[in-house]
């Protein structure tokens, strides 16, 4: 058994079993909806058609539900959410198992909807007030409803102090008004997480959180905003005296700030396993290319050059798996999510992020190259995943923002050492 420090990083029972039973629930829930999605000539998960607005396509949208809610009836869904609001309790060492194996073994099938993703259930939500808790969270943990993620606006990404969405009190209530752009799952969600300024000037205290219900008078779903991805899901969203509860604060007034780097961070320790999962999925692909595609009479993986190819994937997938683990068993005795967050927690968080960033846009641009001309193929696994990994250096954080983290934290810890 391998440790870091005092913490285990190897996956011990409890993931074996939840692997085994997500094997199983791909081979018999997701397999058949996979190939009914596909009668429908619709697109695939990962490529879907698009409707006269732009969005992914009702049915794609739609057998992406399904496995949400199969995984959730079948408590698959949110291994991630902690055990005392009713989720598995998983560590984030744990998580990175689970998240590798599915992204490994799903590919880009429907069944990476089985694992809560951005609509589903976060660290930041399980703050929600006893009320909300039970119209949302308790949904969202079961796969019944979904959920967007509002922070950024269209001038406002990485320096969300500087955000122009506000919420003011009124009675017991508060009225919120704004605008956010590039918003994943905008067009389809049913709640809106969404962060804005209460006490403009208080530094970090001038945020708050507030969950919002999609069909609020008030709010109105905007254009979809077609991004490299093309998946038809990231879009804008409008509020305009939205009247929201006292019960829907998250938190406490004042810490939006908070919650939003809670929910970001969580994103960013997420790509540890998402991209050992797929890097592997690539390395395997490229793999039985190299062996089955033949040049002269011999097959392509009997040349120097594309064996180097093959060996950089290995060593990058390796070498950013390794980081991804090692920084999230300590974080894990740190506690990732926690209110204030660890002083050393920064450094280590975007240390994932921006290594396995980095390292699998490489792995992706290799996975291309070993493949020629039919890696540019538009809507092939190799085009699409050179694409999610380009995309993945921006947001959670661009890998700049990631390196400012970094430097801050060397800096800093170096400034505390006795002279």
């Amino acid at each position: 058994m391998t440790r870091s420090g005092n913490a285990v990083i190897t996956p011990g029972q409890r993931v074996a079993d939840y692997t085994a039973r997500f094997g199983r629930f791909l081979d018999d829930d997701v397999a058949p909806l996979e190939e009914e999605l596909a009668r429908q000539d619709v697109g695939s998960a990962w490529q879907p058609r698009l409707d006269e607005a732009g969005r992914m396509h009702p049915l794609v949208w739609e057998a992406r539900r399904e496995v949400q809610r199969r995984a959730g009836k079948a408590g698959l869904y949110a291994p991630h959410t902690s055990a005392e609001v009713g989720g598995g309790g998983f560590s984030r060492v744990e998580m990175h198992h689970v998240e590798e194996f599915v992204y490994r073994r799903a590919g880009l099938g429907l069944g990476l909807a089985g694992l809560a993703w951005t609509e589903g259930p976060n660290p930041a939500v399980e703050h929600c007030s006893p009320q909300a808790r039970e119209q949302y969270l308790d949904p969202l943990i079961a796969g019944e409803i979904t959920v967007a993620f509002a922070n950024t606006e269209p001038d406002v990404g990485s320096d969300v102090l500087a955000m122009s969405t506000h919420a003011r009190p009124d009675g017991s209530d508060w009225i919120l008004n704004g605008h956010k752009a590039w918003i994943t799952n905008a067009h389809f969600a049913d709640v809106l997480q969404v962060v804005a300024v209460t006490e403009p000037g208080a530094g970090t205290r001038s945020l708050s959180m507030f969950l919002v219900d999609a069909d609020a008078p008030g709010v109105r779903r905007g254009s979809d905003i077609p991004t490299m991805l093309g998946d038809g899901l990231t879009g804008e969203l409008e509020f305009t005296d939205v009247r929201i509860p006292a019960e829907n604060v998250v938190g406490e007034i004042g810490d939006g700030f908070g919650l939003a780097m809670m929910w970001i961070n969580w994103r960013r320790l997420c790509r540890g396993g998402m991209c050992a999962g797929w890097g592997n999925w690539l390395l395997e692909r490229s793999l039985r290319y190299a062996r089955d595609r033949r040049s002269g009479g011999r097959p392509i993986g009997e040349l120097q050059a594309v064996q180097h190819l093959l060996a950089n994937m290995d060593a990058d997938i390796y070498q950013a798996r390794s980081t991804s683990l090692v920084a999230q068993a300590e974080l894990d005795e740190m506690g990732p999510f926690a209110m204030p967050l660890h002083r050393d927690a920064p450094r280590l968080i975007s240390l994932v992020k921006v290594i396995n960033d980095e390292a699998f846009f490489r792995v992706a641009d290799n996975a291309v190259q070993v493949r020629g001309a039919t890696g540019l193929l538009q809507g092939s696994p190799e085009e699409k995943l050179f694409r999610v990994a380009r995309n993945l250096r921006i947001p959670a954080g661009t890998v700049e923002i990631q390196r400012n983290a970094i430097a801050r934290g060397l800096l800093r810890a170096r400034a505390e050492e006795p002279r």
